[in-house]
């Protein structure tokens, strides 16, 4: 993140201010279609996001040209690293929502999953947590026949992998949705030497605030005595994303100007969704909701797939859902 760059923009003047956000990353995966403009880096958009960010400009666009009616400010908000869990977080600490002070937010996501132009969304929390801990163990490596002079990592590394995941089936409230996932497990060169150094991140995901609490404090704690009882050291980075919260009086002024543009038929309430979204750190400061707009159809293949591809017809859809929801919104605003 230390190179990430967003970008900000201001349409109209004065009070009130709504920001309007896109995000912009693409994933490390490499793109499987057999589309002209396929990405061929190594690098995609699987999970949509240069859809995102097509949105806002059209958006931008069409409030532009209707600048002099507008009655307050909307703040475009082009942002980077939401696959990290932390480029909101980065543009809220460096003043997004200030200068103009913004009063509430609106994000919009593409689903292709979905049917072309539904929207969906969720009063309240409506994703997970994602709290994310990076750990390098440092052991003492050498010959594999000669394990007693070493200090294994990998060994190391084994241990905190089970005891995590026992953690979450023994001391997080069964009726607490949890995900655990250890997404990246990796150290050594060859079967005869034991290295230096592994490496084990871990990332837990719920909705539940207490057992996020609880199992943030444990982990930690479990990582700090099995490194220590093997004789190791180690360094860890932990960061939490925290759940995206749909504010309840924010939907219900939001969700009428949805339904004039994208039609009553196509805007429904859904359930929270399992993944994580660091929208969360706008609407842990502002009023905010966010939602999801369908760019595709069932069977499609998902966010995050290297197959992933979108209906562009989703792109003056959800255009309009950005530009019709703001403007509508500055035109009623009562404090």
């Amino acid at each position: 993140m230390e190179r990430a760059t967003g970008l900000t923009a201001v349409i109209g003047h004065g009070s009130p201010c709504i920001l309007l956000r896109a995000d912009i990353d693409a994933l490390p995966v490499r793109e499987d279609n057999d589309l002209e403009y396929r990405s061929a880096n190594g690098a995609g958009h699987m999970c949509g996001h240069d859809s995102h960010g097509a949105m806002l400009l059209g958006a931008a666009r069409i409030l532009k040209d209707m600048e002099a009616e507008l009655k307050g400010t909307v703040k475009l908000l082009f942002q980077p690293g939401e696959e990290t869990g932390a480029g909101a977080r980065l543009m809220v600490e460096n003043g997004v929502l200030e200068d103009p002070h913004v009063d509430a937010a609106f994000g919009l996501h593409v689903q292709p999953t979905d049917p072309t132009g539904r929207i969906g969304y969720a009063v309240g929390v409506n994703s997970s947590s994602l709290d994310t801990f990076i750990l390098k163990i440092h052991g003492r490596g050498g010959h594999s026949s000669q394990p007693h002079l070493c200090t294994d990592p990998l060994m190391i590394m084994n241990q905190i992998y089970q005891a995590v995941n026992l953690l979450v089936t023994r001391e997080a409230d069964p009726a607490a949705t949890v995900a655990l996932t250890c997404g990246v497990a990796k150290g050594g060169t060859a079967v005869n030497i034991i290295p230096d150094e592994a490496q084990l991140h871990i990332g837990l995901r719920t909705q539940d605030v207490a057992a996020a609490e609880h199992l943030k404090q444990r982990i930690p704690e479990l990582i700090d005595h099995y490194v220590k009882a093997w004789n190791g050291t180690y360094d860890l980075t932990v960061f939490h994303t925290p759940c995206t919260y749909s504010d309840e009086k924010f939907c219900a002024q939001a969700v009428p100007y949805i339904r004039e543009t994208a039609g009553e038929e196509n805007v429904l309430q859904i359930p929270p969704m399992s993944g994580t979204e660091d929208f969360g750190y706008i609407t842990a400061e502002v009023p905010g909701m966010f939602a999801f707009i369908g760019a595709g159809e069932p069977g499609n293949a998902p966010l995050h797939s290297p197959q992933m591809v979108l209906d562009e017809e989703v792109l003056p859809a959800g255009s309009a859902v950005h530009a019709y929801t703001a403007a509508a919104w500055l035109e009623n605003y009562r404090i």
